[in-house]
């Protein structure tokens, strides 16, 4: 047996549990998690009740008394902690990871050596420090940022460990308690990661829970919840907002995007594909930023098609267990459908396949990089989020045309220019409607300082932003203290 597999084999012989007040909880309900790879049961995850969740709330604001009276310094030294300890477990994580959601081991991996700690340390390193707004002979104005309370934070099933940290170390820094839900598709590497974690943190400072979509609608309208993180789709984003309506909550939306990429015809086809493909390409294509458009000029448009099959086509699809995997099976039978569908549209409507485009046979979610050239506008594959390893490639004839076009979407999370001109990138870039603007880059794979860098989209991409110090302030509220500077008040009229 191998290393990973024997790693799974002993992560799936512990019971997963759900994380309440810093212990393990035993639910009445369960439900089945998938592997994508083999589309066949992989475990049984615990499913919580309302009741439950009532419980759990009730010990995070608990708990969230006592933690935001800690010193800063004093959450630093816990996330650090927290960083070394899912390191530590990055062996089993990642054959969690990788077996429920199809991504290959290394990338698997990286979500708790270097994705997840890199947040948790990132935001440690981070300054909460009260601001000075005026100081005079009369007064000291000082602008202080205080924690909201507890936070909802909902996992999406394409990164669970990584964006799970994303959202816990600014909520904890900041002073906060959080009730993590993972995704239903990907709950199990998440719950054990806050089982591996839970003595390094105080007992009900994160509780995690799992459970289908009921969990959710459930903790969005929670009165005992006051901020909700959540990331995903746009119509989910939606919902989320009208159910936190009642009790004003206040809202993270990292919602979807239709991320446009731009080539102007100074370019070089077979020197740009490559990069492109990644860019498409990577974690099969399930990325909220993924590119996920191709506007290529006319003159351009077949050396384009050509260059990109070519590279495409050399990628290699399997078990993401597989140490020759580049990509993985898509993470579940719901967007293995999405992909077929969008691709057989665009196949109808006179898109041209360059290569892939036919499901693999056999077991599994399994779809190989697909280039489709002569797209155009109302086929399902432009207009939608594809999420999934699909890229049309549309021609334009002029750059005002194409950023007119690529601004024709109600999302804007990404988007990039692709030239020789890097000035020129950068002007044309400056007017993509959207929350991050690439040039000669898209989707850059993330680095141990990514979390300086705010992101988040426009438009129905999104509100507010994740990582930098603006994702820090979205977990504060704010908070004056203005002082006279007189030993007694001033007397009464």
């Amino acid at each position: 047996m191998s290393e990973p597999a024997h790693a799974l084999k002993a992560a799936l012989d512990l019971p997963f549990e759900v994380t309440l007040d810093g212990a393990a909880c035993p639910t009445q309900r369960d439900f089945g998690v998938e592997n994508p790879a083999t589309a066949s049961e992989l475990a049984r995850c615990p499913a919580v009740s309302r009741e439950q969740l009532d419980k759990a709330v009730v010990g995070a604001r608990s708990a969230q008394r006592d933690w935001r009276e800690v010193s800063i310094d004093g959450r630093r030294e816990v996330m650090r902690d927290m960083a070394s300890r899912l390191a530590e477990y990055a062996d089993e994580l990642g054959a969690l990871i990788t077996a429920e959601q199809g991504k290959p081991l290394a990338a698997a991996r990286a979500e708790c050596t270097t994705m997840g700690p890199a947040s948790l340390l990132g935001f440690a390193a981070m300054d909460l420090s009260p601001e000075l707004l005026a100081d005079d002979a009369d007064r000291r104005v000082e602008l202080h940022r205080r924690p909201i309370g507890v936070v909802g934070a909902i996992i999406p099933w394409n990164y669970p460990v990584h964006t799970t940290m994303q959202k816990l170390a600014p909520a904890l820094l900041a002073g906060n308690a959080a009730i993590v839900k993972p995704s239903p598709y990907t709950p199990l590497a998440t719950l054990r990661a806050m089982e591996r974690l839970r003595d390094v943190m105080p007992p009900g400072l994160v509780q995690t829970l799992a459970g289908d979509d009921e969990l959710g609608a459930w903790m969005t309208a929670h009165a005992g919840i006051d901020k909700i993180s959540f990331t995903g789709s746009t119509p989910t984003g939606r919902a989320v907002m009208a159910s936190s309506a009642a009790t004003l909550k206040r809202l993270t939306l990292e919602l979807g995007g239709n991320d446009a990429g731009i080539v102007l015809p100074d370019t070089d086809a077979k020197q740009l594909a490559p990069l492109i493909v990644r860019s498409a390409f990577n974690n099969t294509g399930q990325v909220c930023h993924a590119l996920k458009r191709l506007f290529v000029h006319s003159s351009q448009h077949d050396a384009m098609a050509d260059a990109l099959a070519e590279a495409a086509g050399a990628l290699r699809v399997g078990n993401g267990m597989n140490q020759d995997t580049d990509l993985g099976p898509l993470a579940n039978r719901m967007q293995f459908d999405i992909v077929c569908r969008l691709v057989e549209d665009a196949r109808d409507r006179g898109g041209q396949v360059r290569c892939g485009g036919i499901p693999l046979e056999g077991p599994g979610y399994f779809y190989p990089p697909t280039i489709v050239g002569e797209a155009r506008e109302g086929m399902a594959l432009v207009d939608e989020e594809q999420f999934g390893p699909a890229l049309p490639l549309l021609r334009y004839d002029e750059v005002d045309e194409a950023v007119e076009r690529a601004n024709a979407s109600e999302q804007g999370l990404s988007g990039s220019v692709w030239t020789n001109d890097t000035a020129l990138g950068e002007r044309v870039a400056a007017r993509l409607e959207c929350g991050t603007a690439w040039v000669n880059q898209h989707s850059a794979q993330p680095t141990a300082n990514h979390v300086l860098f705010p992101f988040g989209g426009v438009k129905a991409s999104g509100i507010g932003r994740e990582r930098g110090e603006v994702g820090l302030l979205e977990y504060t509220q704010t908070q004056v203290i203005n002082r006279r500077k007189t030993e007694s008040p001033p007397e009464g009229r």
